[in-house]
């Protein structure tokens, strides 16, 4: 059984990075929109801290989860832009300090979870590690569209191995939310990382391949960019119709974003 905490521990420098991003901003900073349509830096921050607060009660109150999940599903609206627009409305010094506290109250419950844990979520259950990195991908996916906002370049770092390895694991995920068949085969995977080292996944004599930079696949399994606006490359049918699809998210097909170059042949 894997060890968690390697990536509970990523998980904090992740959501360390995006803090130190965050915490000297101006209101009118907060207020930035960013590529996400409706919302500011402050919804990003303040979706975080929700999946925060919900993760840190999946993992120490599966009861009082399971009613949290039962008034989701029955407010009108989306209730994760619902509560990303309560967040949103705080002053940024109350939403960062509620962030700050939920995620490590969070970091602490997963440190001390049993070996063999597995806890309630809005998909299938998780794991320790699986929860983790979840969090993990989330926080970069969402700091990604905050640095967007500010015009910040974020260089990346291996830790996108753990959102590589999560947007790999939902292959069949995303098949299937989209109503199509699940490939009976196992892709090749072949990433270049971040410190130029090839992460490679899958069998070698696989017939559907995809190649590319690490941060490239991120982007797309995040749904962060378009897939024309990537150097990801695609041999096999299935392959290529993954590239299409791909989210490493649960609930249903994400939108995705539109391609910033012109993809006219």
């Amino acid at each position: 059984m894997a060890d968690p905490t390697p990536v509970i521990d990523d998980l904090c420098a992740e959501s360390d990075d995006l803090d130190r991003l965050v915490a000297g901003l101006s209101p009118q900073e907060w207020a930035r929109q960013t590529p996400a349509a409706g919302w500011t830096v402050a919804h990003q921050i303040a979706h975080l801290a929700w999946t925060d607060r919900s993760s840190l009660l999946a993992v120490t109150d599966q009861g009082a989860f399971a009613r949290e999940v039962e008034k989701a599903l029955t407010e009108p609206g989306d209730f994760v832009d619902n509560a990303a627009e309560e967040g949103a409305g705080l002053p940024p010094a109350r939403l960062l300090a509620d962030w700050r506290a939920g995620r490590e109250a969070l970091e602490n419950a997963l440190r001390a979870a049993p070996e063999g844990a597995r806890f309630p979520w809005y998909g299938p259950p998780m794991s320790t590690a699986s929860m983790a990195t979840a969090r993990l991908m989330e926080t970069w996916a969402h700091g990604s569209d905050v640095a967007d906002a500010l015009g910040v370049v974020r260089p990346p770092t291996d830790r996108l191995r753990h959102v590589v390895r999560l947007g790999i694991r939902t292959r069949d995920f995303a098949f299937g939310v989209h109503g199509l068949p699940t490939p009976f085969e196992q892709f090749r995977v072949e990433l270049t990382a971040p410190s130029g080292g090839l992460w490679t996944y899958g069998p070698e004599d696989a017939t559907d391949r995809v190649t590319g930079p690490a941060l490239d696949f991120c982007l797309l399994v995040t749904q962060r960019a378009h897939r024309a606006d990537l150097a990801l490359t695609a041999d096999g049918s299935d392959a290529d119709r993954w590239l299409d699809i791909a989210q490493a998210f649960a609930g249903p097909p994400g939108g995705g974003r539109e391609p910033k170059r012109d993809t006219a042949r």
